[in-house]
Formats: C-alpha cells, structure tokens, sequence
C-alpha cells in the first residue's frame, strides 16, 4: 500500500536475549519482523542511542538498583540497566534483522538527561524527534509497529502515532515485552482504548 509504511521498533543487540536489557523472546520475533519487512515498500527503523552514563541508568545514581523507579523533572522514570550504548555492539541491530529495505533510520534517547521510549516523543512529552513530520511529508497515512518491547517503546510510539492522527496497528505476535510490574496487560489495555488494531499478523 502506497500510504502504509512498516516501523520497526529497537531491534537490537541489548534487547535481545544475551544482552544488557534482554526481553524474553526477542530472538524469536525476527524471522516474523523480516517477514513483515519483506511485505512492505516502506520501512522506518528506529534505534535506541544512549550516550554513556544516561540519566535513565541505574549506574548513573549511587545506591539506585535496575528497574527500580525515580523522579525526574517529567515524571517517574524507571531505571534501567546501562544499553544501547553509542557506538557499542549492544546498540548495533540484531544480526539477523533485514535492515536493508530500511529508508529511514530514527535514533532516540541520546539526550543524556531524558529517555525516550516513543519514536515521535521523548518522555518529557515535549521534546520530539521529528518522526510525525518525515511520515506525514511522505504521504502515510497508516502505520504498522513491531519490535521491541510490546509495553515500552512500541506501546509508546504506536500512541504518540495514533495522537499525531495516523491509523496504527500492532503486530503483536512480532513483538516480546518486557512486563514489568504487569506492564504488557496495562499497556495492551491503553493501545486498545487509543483505537489500535492489535489483531493484525505477520
């Protein structure tokens, strides 16, 4: 479809199993992920691209444990282990990812003190990466996500596309999640009320 365009949320090295933020199930999404590529003209990655000692890293505050929580000037921000480091073979996309249909590249979370898990919106909500305009400049209309993970940067980036006035699916067998504290039912649950369509399949 001319007015569709494929986004492939954080298909990399750190979240996969083995790596610093591994998501179970990563490693089994990809050939469903390729799949999805393959049937699509237009292709959008995004890469998650943290500069060394992030505000969201646990190392980067004394005595703080990973996945814990901490008040930052736009809210909670959980904290996470150190990944998808700049330049690191943990922020490089998985191995087997089909990048080369890729047309555009969007790298977020590389201001050092606000992370970012949507692709149009960074979590303070404000600061945005330019997504909207680039998809809306080409003419699409309707989105489909995939990727990693279902109830972070997925869920997010497939909200923020449903606000900014897109028609937005989930695959949802081409993503794992994370489930932090119950975080897949709560997010399914808001994609849902947001008007996603989460029955789509690779």
């Amino acid at each position: 479809m001319p007015n569709e365009a494929l986004v492939v949320v954080d298909v990399q090295n750190d979240f996969c199993e083995g790596g610093a933020l591994a998501v179970a199930g990563a490693h089994a999404v990809v050939p469903l992920v390729n799949r999805l590529i393959g049937r699509h003209d237009h292709v959008v990655l995004t890469q998650d691209w943290h500069p060394a000692g992030h505000a969201s890293f646990a190392s980067s505050w004394e005595g703080a444990e990973p996945f814990s929580s901490m008040r930052f000037p736009y809210g909670e921000q959980t904290l996470w282990p150190d990944h998808c480091v700049q330049g690191t073979p943990g922020a490089d996309f998985h191995p087997e990812l089909n990048v080369t249909k890729a047309q555009m590249i969007v790298r977020k979370g590389y201001h050092t003190g606000i992370d970012s898990y949507s692709a149009f919106r960074e979590n303070d909500r404000m600061t945005r990466t330019g997504l909207d305009g680039y998809l809306k400049a080409r003419g699409f209309t309707k989105l489909v996500f995939c990727g990693l993970a279902l109830d972070y940067c997925v869920a997010w980036s497939a909200i923020d596309a449903r606000q900014a006035g897109f028609d937005v699916a989930v695959v949802v067998e081409a993503t794992a999640a994370i489930d932090l504290d119950d975080s897949r039912k709560r997010m399914m649950s808001d994609m849902r009320r947001a008007g996603i369509n989460l029955n789509a399949t690779a």
